[in-house]
């Protein structure tokens, strides 16, 4: 072959976007989108893209009530295309800089925390499954979510090579993750357990499927015939909420990632060593981890119980 018609830059591009992880691109390639369309219905560059271009471009998102953290993302996202690109990015102007802030300053930062899925809430909807093939799929996808605190795009990448048998349980390879960007890999064991039993669950659903091999959650339709493909971490929240509602329960507040806040919910709530969850959640910082107390202990041994 002539090397005349080799991209000399085709191997680095591919490196560099490999830095990130598959949602991660999915959610920048779509915020870059918006970005350089909103540029052209104004006649402005998008790439490279003048300081001033990307500050009214985020005044506007503001005015268009988009959330803070939603805004912040597309500025990682333009920060990003042009690093990849060679360019300065234009994030790194003061001036959009103080747009940022004023945005955070007049939206305010705090993020909407979804309802946890907690052992208790779990149990509600886990009786209200209907026995059909996809209620199987919809316990086992629920109860391994919850067991090994898996953040939906982790649920919805297991495959059954990643499944290691033991005599308490199982133990999950996790092959990339959030927290694991080089993708070393990550070992989460999940018990057989009394209550909730999530490998029965599992197994249930890979038998009843007859899933030997590849993605562990599929679609099923309406005809009762399971696919080939995984399921979309958007299609794990929607059997979320689904689940969620069919127990008379506000879909509205819960999400896919109610059952990881779930699990470290229903461990703190029970004064599990906050290493232990660590080791489960994989979280590297207390700090961060703290974020996911959605307990009502601050009523416990309050200052003011014994005369408000």
């Amino acid at each position: 072959m002539s090397t005349a018609l080799v991209d000399p830059m085709a191997s680095v591009r591919a490196y560099l976007a490999a830095e990130k992880s598959n949602n991660t691109r999915r959610a920048y390639g779509a915020d870059w989108a918006d970005f350089t369309a909103w540029a052209d219905t104004v006649n402005l560059n998008s790439m490279p893209a003048e300081p001033a271009t990307v500050a009214r471009y985020l005044a506007q998102l503001a005015d268009g009530g988009k959330k803070a953290s939603t805004i912040q993302r597309r500025v990682a996202a333009i920060r990003a295309a042009h690093k990849a690109a060679g360019h300065e990015p234009p994030t790194n102007a003061e001036g959009v800089k103080a747009t940022m802030r004023g945005i955070r300053r007049r939206l305010g930062a705090r993020p909407t925390r979804k309802a946890p899925a907690t052992a208790e809430v779990l149990a509600k909807i886990l009786e209200k499954l209907p026995t059909t093939l996809a209620g199987l799929r919809d316990r086992a996808l629920l109860l391994i979510g919850f067991a090994a605190a898996l953040r939906r795009s982790e649920l919805v990448d297991l495959e059954v090579n990643d499944i290691e048998r033991r005599s308490r349980g199982i133990v999950l390879q996790i092959r990339g993750s959030k927290t694991d960007q080089e993708g070393k890999g990550e070992l989460i064991p999940v018990p057989n357990g009394r209550e909730l039993r999530p490998v029965d669950a599992l197994d249930a659903w890979l038998g009843a499927g007859g899933i030997t091999q590849g993605a562990i959650f599929r679609n099923v339709d309406r005809h009762g015939r399971v696919g080939s493909a995984a399921l979309s971490d958007r299609a794990v929240a929607d059997i979320v909420k689904r689940a969620i509602a069919s127990c008379g329960l506000d879909a509205k507040l819960f999400s896919g990632h109610s059952m990881r806040a779930g699990f470290i919910t229903s461990s703190l709530d029970r004064k599990v060593d906050l290493f232990k969850i660590m080791k489960i959640s994989r979280h590297v910082k207390v700090d961060t981890l703290k974020v996911y107390d959605r307990r009502e202990s601050g009523f416990d041994d309050h200052a003011g119980g014994e005369f408000l």
